[in-house]
Parts: C-alpha cells; structure tokens; sequence
C-alpha cells in the first residue's frame, strides 16, 4: 500500500488529516503522521486503520531518511526554515514534496535537479499563499484568454474572527500565530505600484495607509499593504501592469487603533527590556510615556498620541485592560512584541465556542474589445469549532487535494513549483467547491483610480 507522509502535527494539519483520512480506502494509500511530539501525531491519527503516529526529530537525520525514503509522497508541514532538510532529502531519495509555505531561495535552488529527476515539488499551496494564487490566475488567464489587456490587480486576505463570535471593540481575535500579527509589516517598507508610479510605505506609517473595501453579505474591511507586492508581477507575469497592490485584511478601524502601539514603539522585537518578568502592564504601557511626577499613565498617553477621552481608540485601549497595576507580564527579558503579545492574547484568544473565518477579495481591472472592465472576486470561510478552523481548512484541503493528485498522476509538472498553471489550478478550484471554498464574482465597469483612497 502507497503511503503519504505528514511531517509536521500542528493546528494547520487537522483539516488536512480529515480529509486525507476520508480519502485513505479510495485511493489505497496509508497515512503516516510524524511529528517530534509523538501525543500530537497519534492524537491526529486517531484509531483509524489506515494512520499511524510516529515520533520524528527532523533534525535526526537517520531517522529522518528512513521516514522519507520509506514514503511515496512527503507533506511538510514544518515552519518554514525547516522544509529545505526535509526538500533535500526527497531529491536524494526521488520523492514528490509538498508544502505551504512561500518559495525561499534555498528551495529554488533546487528546481534544477527537481526537474532532472522529473519530481514535483508544489509549494505555496495553502490559502495565502496558495488559494489566492489559484483563484487570481485562474481569472487573469480567462482574461488573457479572450485577448484582454490587466490594468490593474488587487489582492487582499484576513484571517478574522467570524461575525457571530466577533464580540470585542477591536472586532479582532487571534486567528493563527499571534506573533506574526504583533510583528506584522517590519522589517521594510511595502512596495507596490499604481497608475505607473512606484510607493513605499514605511512601517510607521503603514497602519494609516489603507484602502476601504466591501464585501457581499459581511460588509466594510480595510486593507493594509503587504510588505512587497512587486514580486508578483513576475510570478504571474504581469511585468507590464499599471497598478499591482497587494494586502491584508482588517475591519475598519483595528489599524487606526494599532497604530497607537507602533507609535509607542510597543511592537519592536529588536531589544530586550528591564524587570519584565516582574513588570505590570501599567508598567509597560508607562515605559513608553514621558516622565511626569503628577500626570497619570491615561492622560500621557492621551496627550502623547492627542487622543481624546471620548475617541472610540481610547475605549478600545482600556477593553485590553493594558493600565492594570495588578497583572503581570511574566515573561523574563521580554522584548516590546513579546509583552504586547502577552497582553493581548489575554483578550483576543478565541473561545472554545468561538469560530474565525477567512476572507479574501480580488480586484481585477482589464481592457478588452475597447471597453475598460472590473471583475471583483470574493471568499468567505467559516470555521466549524476550535479544532476544524476556517484557517486549517483552507491550508489544509488544498495541500490535501494537490498531495493526492501528485499522488495519482493527475499532476505530473516538475519542477519546484507555484500553484499558477492551469492544469494545477482548474483542478484543485473545482475541488475545493465541494467543501465550500468557493468564489463570487461580479462584473462591472472599470472605476480605476480613486482619489478618495489613501494608498
């Protein structure tokens, strides 16, 4: 019997597991569940026939090729930095990857020989990157197609809390790693461009720059910029486009708001401070704020950012509980980031009854038989509980989904590979409707350019 092989047993593997599970007897393959944790691998194995957990330290490398040699297909579900041990081994031993993570330079080092030894490696096959890729080529192409000319390509996603769990000021909980929402957007300015002209947004001023969309049934977000969008012009070779802007996800209001801390430099995770494990999170908030020997912590921090009492960012601010004297960030050399995150976590941690969603908007502006013309697409997720997650499900299924195909032949392309060509997209699409991923799209004039946006 064929087998597959997961590494990695974290929150994104449940749907992915599930589905692979439901597919084991179809297809007659068995699951191999390896993680360094050996209770979170056989916790997702379960009791089913067909799966097994097994402990695995990627960084044992005998035990590592043993466990990739003895597959017929590797999934990494590792963090990033680790999928080159796991890539290389799969070139030495002729073994299909796949994973969900971006295309690093290491990894496309090795497309050469991926290509000679006629694999497949798909990477960028989850929701953001993956499903995005999918579902905007899928339309540039029928574009193209029918002799159109893009002008323009936006592109946003959020992973959210859903509506009926949505029940704080800031209408944001965590919905996947919370340090990479703390850190969100440092390390560089984002780069896109518009009408012609190249922008930057430096990190301090990224919070204020966003652009207001709509989206059918679930209302008004905000999109922030991503940190570099001009990459994808080559990827989905758009060289030639006048406006390219890519970003995430918010409902309006959170980024007025979380513009407070990076002002106050809350956010840097450059340098450890003083007393943290002992500090309170009035302490905190204080350690960013001028000395005063008579003003409290609440009226310098209103005067140092000019924010009124009864400004709705002031109210969000006191939800989070950050002027307690009492609460402890409890955490030893904690940089700014690390204690924020402690903060925040207390607040925005989804509930056992608590269900996120996913949501994703596509904008594309084209000209075709003389007339200028706008496809708007929209994706809405919703989880099922704590455990099956909007988020889960939409990493998941498609690495599921393309694992298989792989699998059985129906995708052969080598090469260290985006999920960007027909033949990989079309199929993976129309599979991924029959678990309710699925896109709406609405036609209508070009509106271009607006002035009233602030990008």
């Amino acid at each position: 019997m064929r087998s597959i092989l997961i590494i990695g047993a974290g929150k994104s593997t449940s749907s992915l597991v599930r589905y692979l599970l439901n597919e084991t007897d179809t297809h007659n393959f068995k699951l191999i569940i390896a993680d360094k944790a050996l209770e979170s691998a056989q916790s997702l194995a379960g009791n089913h026939p067909n799966a097994t957990g097994v402990e695995l330290d990627i960084f044992n490398t005998e035990a590592r090729e043993k466990a990739i040699k003895n597959s017929d297909i590797v999934i990494s579900m590792l963090p990033a930095r680790y999928h080159i041990e796991v890539a290389k081994d799969c070139v030495r031993f002729n073994k299909c990857m796949v994973t969900a993570s971006y295309v690093s330079k290491e990894m496309e080092a090795l497309d050469k020989e991926v290509k000679e030894k006629g694999l497949t490696f798909m990477n960028e096959i989850g929701v953001d990157p993956g499903v995005d890729h999918m579902s905007a080529m899928q339309v540039i192409d029928r574009i193209r197609k029918k002799g159109g000319k893009m002008l323009l390509f936006e592109s946003f996603t959020g992973g959210l809390v859903a509506p009926e769990s949505d029940d704080n000021l800031w209408n944001y909980k965590f919905t996947w790693n919370p340090r990479n929402v703390v850190v969100a957007g440092q390390g560089g300015a984002a780069e896109f461009i518009q009408e012609g002209q190249y922008k930057y947004i430096p990190y301090q001023r990224l919070f204020r720059r966003t652009e207001f969309l709509q989206i059918p049934k679930y209302g008004r977000f905000e999109g922030l910029a991503n940190r570099n969008s001009l990459a994808y012009r080559s990827i989905y070779s758009l060289e030639d486009i006048p406006t390219l802007y890519r970003g995430t996800l918010r409902r309006v209001g959170f980024s007025k708001a979380w513009n407070v801390f990076v002002q106050l430099g809350m956010t840097d995770d450059t340098y450890s401070m003083q007393n943290t494990e002992k500090m309170s999170y009035r302490s905190f908030v204080n350690s960013f704020l001028p000395y005063s020997p008579t003003d409290s912590v609440e009226l310098k921090l209103r005067l140092s950012l000019k924010i009124d009492q009864d400004d709705l960012i002031w109210d969000k601010l006191v939800e989070l509980d950050i002027f307690n004297s009492d609460k402890k960030i409890g955490i030893k050399d904690a940089t700014p980031a690390q204690a924020l995150q402690k903060i925040l976590e207390e607040k925005w941690t989804l509930k056992p009854e608590d269900k996120d969603m996913i949501v994703m908007y596509h904008k594309f502006g084209f000209e075709l038989e003389g007339k200028q013309k706008q496809i708007d697409s929209t994706m809405v997720s919703v989880g099922e509980d704590q455990t099956y997650t909007a988020m889960a499900k939409t990493v998941g299924l498609p690495v599921g989904i393309a694992t298989l195909k792989i699998l059985n032949g129906e995708i052969t392309k080598p090469g260290v590979l985006r999920p960007i060509y027909p033949e990989i997209y079309n199929p993976i699409l129309k599979s991924l409707e029959d678990y309710d991923i699925r896109f709406e799209e609405s036609e209508r004039e070009y509106e271009g350019y607006n002035p009233d946006q602030l990008l």
